[in-house]
């Protein structure tokens, strides 16, 4: 009797319908909740509280990064989690910008162009080899470092421009 390879992911098979379908609806919500009437533009949630000063792209961030939990989870592959690591990056980073963050946060919907990467593992999972432990550790505390960045830029900002308008 072979013994099946240990597996970390707690998601049955049966249950990836229903977790995909929450993810999507997430993503949706987060990128694109309202779309403007005439225009194929939508607004998400992750926009408005990337207004936020400070607090905004922090959970953004947050928010994004659940669902590369979840892909995880679901036995994404390291370059499908890679990838959508990369999307959250340039999101939360772009965001930091004034002004322009702002509007790229509009236009770039990291959490959607996620879910299809995750949609593309899930129609031929046993194409790749699934991350393992070490590797999901990595992405999160990457993600988490991120977070933090995101939260300290604009501090430092605020704090150099309040030097820089008092003199001390």
């Amino acid at each position: 009797m072979s013994q099946q390879p240990f597996r970390y992911s707690t998601i049955e098979p049966e249950a990836k319908a229903p977790t995909l379908k929450r993810l999507r609806q997430l993503a949706r919500i987060l990128d694109k909740a309202i779309v403007i009437p005439g225009t194929q533009v939508g607004i998400g949630l992750d926009p408005v509280i990337g207004l936020l000063p400070g607090v905004g792209d922090f959970l953004g961030v947050l928010l994004s990064s659940y669902i590369v939990l979840e892909a995880a989870r679901l036995g994404a592959p390291g370059p499908t989690l890679g990838r959508m690591v990369f999307n959250i990056v340039i999101d939360g980073l772009a965001g930091t910008v004034p002004l322009i963050g702002d509007f790229f946060d509009f236009a770039w919907t990291a959490n959607i162009n996620n879910i299809k990467l995750l949609e593309e593992y899930l129609k031929f999972p046993g194409a790749r080899k699934e991350a393992n432990k070490w590797f999901i550790a990595g992405v999160l505390t990457i993600l988490l470092l991120v977070a933090i960045v995101l939260v300290a830029i604009p501090v430092i900002l605020v704090r150099m421009i309040m030097t820089i308008i008092t003199g001390t």
